[in-house]
């Protein structure tokens, strides 16, 4: 079959089972273009807006890229005398218990004399269009300067209840409650009979900041409301790949609102999520036929709205701009690794590499997918407004990626 017949018949098939009854009480949008090419296979609702959920996250990756270095920049500070000055730069690893590092921390505990400063954030601890009653919940940690511990309070039960950071061990009620946290407290509860860890977000503030950094250091430090007028030092971190990594394979929502952060910090002094999304916005996206609503890092919004089209666009940069050895190392791989190690299973090896958004009724997919024939496709898939279970939208989805897998 000619290379063109089987475009029309593909665009053709896959249109048909989209206006299928399955289909029509939902909204959907499909766009698959030939990476190479750049051909479009199938665009079916591909410049209407969706919401993304996680796949707002897509844009973060690509706004990270272009704003942060190859390591994560976790400090900025100023050495003068005896004392060190230091700011947060949102680097939302330090002291995290999912990456195990502890240069930050070894860096800082050179220094006898250490004055913390925190008046450059700029942001709200949460994003316009958060649910109000998610604050109990992992995923919806608080976005802050200087993060410890992932702004989560991890909480386990073997022989004895431990508490990490220790500074929260006495504001751990070991009782039964219909929460994990008082909502305007750091007050939280957890079952005694529990086994599992329990990961709960905290309250940040800047004095709390500053105690759990004397904890962690062992020793005072000092607040300063200004910094002294002298050119700041970067202190790195982890390489940021390891980062980008599992923001995508996790849907960690803490690491994709801390990264607009960062790249906030690389490019002024002051940290906002906006100021990163207006400059990827006004000077790498300019080429955007359909600009979107983007008004987070993580996809926890409702507000955020994009098109399959201007999603696929920036999968086409990121496809052309690095190896896919390293693309698809950051992409969760379908059977394999991250929220599609479930789904999209191939007979021999991944043929998908994409990233999942789901919130309640809506779920999405963009990324790549490798056809049998050696090509590879750039696609964006949403579904929103459905009101069966989201397993039934996955499997009609995989019916019609593997269709083309197979065919073109």
């Amino acid at each position: 079959m000619g290379c063109s017949s089987s475009k029309r018949t593909i665009s053709k098939n896959t249109i048909h089972q989209l206006h299928s009854a399955f289909y029509q009480n939902q909204f959907t949008g499909l766009l698959i273009i030939d990476a190479k090419k750049q051909d479009t296979l199938v665009n079916f609702n591909a410049t209407k807006y969706f919401t993304p959920a996680s796949n707002t996250k897509i844009f973060t990756l690509y706004a990270s890229l272009q704003t942060i270095p190859d390591s994560i920049p976790a400090l900025k500070y100023i050495s003068q005398n005896d004392t060190l000055y230091i700011e947060g730069t949102g680097d939302p690893t330090f002291l995290h218990p999912h990456f195990k590092t502890a240069t930050t921390l070894a860096f800082l505990k050179k220094h006898k004399h250490i004055t913390l400063y925190t008046a450059n954030f700029n942001d709200k601890k949460y994003g316009a269009g958060w649910a109000w009653d998610d604050y109990p919940y992992y995923y919806q940690a608080e976005k802050s300067a200087l993060p410890l511990y992932g702004n989560v309070v991890s909480i386990h039960n073997t022989n004895r209840l431990k508490v990490s950071p220790s500074y929260f061990k006495g504001a751990v009620m070991a009782i039964k409650a219909n929460k994990n946290r008082e909502a305007k407290r750091n007050l939280f509860y957890y079952l005694p009979s529990r086994k599992d860890t329990l990961e709960v977000p905290f309250i940040t503030g800047d004095t709390l900041t500053k105690n759990l950094l004397e904890l962690a250091l062992q020793r005072e430090i000092h607040s300063v409301k200004t910094l002294p007028k002298l050119p700041k030092k970067i202190h790195y971190s982890v390489p940021a790949d390891s980062v980008y990594k599992r923001m995508m394979h996790q849907s960690d929502n803490f690491l994709a609102e801390q990264l607009l952060l960062v790249g906030s910090a690389t490019l002024s002094d002051t940290l906002s999520s906006a100021t990163t999304r207006r400059y990827i916005l006004k000077n790498k996206l300019t080429d955007l036929k359909h600009p979107p609503k983007w008004v987070d890092g993580s996809g926890l919004s409702r507000y955020n709205l994009f098109t399959p089209t201007a999603m696929v666009h920036v999968l086409h940069k990121l496809y052309s701009s690095i190896s896919t050895k390293r693309l698809f190392t950051i992409f969760p791989a379908g059977g394999v690794s991250g929220t599609i190690k479930n789904h999209y299973l191939g007979s021999e090896k991944p043929y998908i590499y994409a990233k999942s958004g789901s919130l309640s009724n809506n779920y999405c997919l963009s990324g790549y997918l490798l056809t049998k024939s050696g090509k590879t496709l750039i696609f964006s898939f949403m579904n929103n407004h459905f009101m069966r279970s989201s397993k039934e939208v996955k499997t009609h989805m995989n019916q019609i990626l593997k269709e083309i897998r197979d065919n073109y």
